[in-house]
């Protein structure tokens, strides 16, 4: 199964709904990048990723997006091959 890395704050809704949906898919281990805490990783999340809101996820090297990205995969069919990768 392929690494998952998201961008995360403490208070985030979506950063919830995403975690739960990546465990309904199987996912077991999710590498939580916490911007609330650390500055420099929002600053490092915004240069990576162009986007200033959480969550952002990675699935691999291939940058999802936000939580409603995420969702719209999951619907369309293609989480779980990428989550296979």
């Amino acid at each position: 199964m392929a690494t998952v890395t998201m961008y995360t704050t403490a208070v985030c809704p979506y950063c919830v709904r995403a975690e739960m949906l990546l465990k309904q898919r199987g996912v077991a281990e999710i590498e939580k990048i916490r911007i609330d805490m650390d500055p420099e990783q929002r600053v490092s999340m915004m240069e990576r990723t162009g986007r200033r809101t959480v969550p952002q996820i990675y699935i691999g090297e291939t940058h999802v997006g936000g939580y409603d990205d995420l969702a719209a995969l999951d619907r369309s069919g293609d989480l779980a091959a990428l989550l296979g990768a």
